[in-house]
């Protein structure tokens, strides 16, 4: 016990110095999407000589990765996290003559972008179907709170965790709002657009979910968490596989969440392909599932 005040003492100072202007990650946000669109690496100028740079969990040399490839995006949403100085950003390249979804996480020390997690998902992957992802994404609304309405980065961090909790246990309660709704490769929970919580469709109960990496955005009331994903691929089950999750939270309820998973194994290891429509019938594994979606990874 006398050991949790200096540690607690520790994490209050650290997350104090890492806090850093808005105008700052915004700047650092655009100026990322700036160089994805044009491969142009050059254009991000706050990168530290010490940078790490990693795509699906896999260390690469920025030169040589994905943001050197010029990509036509058709969307773009980032978050801004002024307490951990971090941001997080999506990427919907669905029209591209290679589409493609990408979540990227990057953390900042003394203004200077230190770290750079990209999560880069196309066909093969988790339900991919950039295409659908684009279109239930255009649908939602991804506008900041009004000041009075917003809830505490406390609250909307607890309505994340409470989500990947509840994987392990059945008796964890989560804040879903009515309505709710999650997207995944591009397979929405509600396509019928009825309007109810479908967010708890098919969760898990028995995976724990460790490794939890956190951006948080008060003005946004959205949390994104990095993590792996235990038994995702199933020819490597007991590898967890790269793993987004953004929440947008309003009034302490779940409305939206995202989700992007990257597999080793084209259609992670199930035996038949994973293709993913609006309102069509999906074939994964030997299951058929109506609506475009499939039960959760289980």
């Amino acid at each position: 016990m006398f050991q949790l005040i200096p540690l607690t003492c520790l994490w209050l100072a650290t997350s104090a110095a890492a806090e850093c202007s808005r105008a700052l990650l915004e700047n650092a946000t655009d100026q990322y999407v700036s160089a994805q669109s044009s491969g142009q690496i050059d254009i991000l100028t706050a990168l530290a000589s010490n940078l790490t740079y990693t795509e699906n969990e896999n260390p690469l040399n920025i030169k040589t990765g994905i943001l050197s490839q010029p990509i036509k995006l058709d969307q773009n949403l980032s978050i801004h996290d002024t307490t951990l100085c971090a941001t997080f950003t999506q990427l919907i390249a669905a029209t591209a003559d290679h589409p493609r979804v990408i979540g990227t996480r990057m953390l900042f020390t003394d203004d200077m972008i230190t770290t750079i997690e990209s999560i880069v998902t196309d066909q093969g992957d988790w339900l991919f179907n950039a295409t659908g992802y684009l279109h239930w994404t255009t649908l939602e609304t991804w506008d900041a709170i009004p000041a009075d309405k917003r809830d505490s980065r406390e609250v909307i961090k607890a309505a994340g965790d409470a989500y990947f909790d509840r994987f392990a246990s059945t008796n964890v309660s989560v804040p879903y709002g009515t309505p709710c709704a999650r997207l995944e490769g591009g397979a929405y929970t509600d396509s019928s657009g009825a309007g109810g919580n479908t967010c708890n469709l098919g969760v898990p109960s028995n995976l724990t979910v460790q490794n939890r990496r956190y951006v948080i955005d008060e003005e946004m009331g959205v949390v994104d968490i990095y993590l792996g994903f235990p038994g995702l691929d199933r020819t490597m089950i007991e590898k967890p596989m790269p793993d987004s999750h953004m929440f947008r939270v309003e009034e302490g309820k779940i409305r939206y969440v995202h989700t992007l998973s990257s597999c080793v194994t084209p259609g992670c290891g199930y035996n038949s392909s994973i293709i993913p429509t609006r309102r069509r019938q999906v074939r994964l594994g030997k299951g058929f599932y109506p609506g475009g979606f499939p039960p959760y990874r289980t």
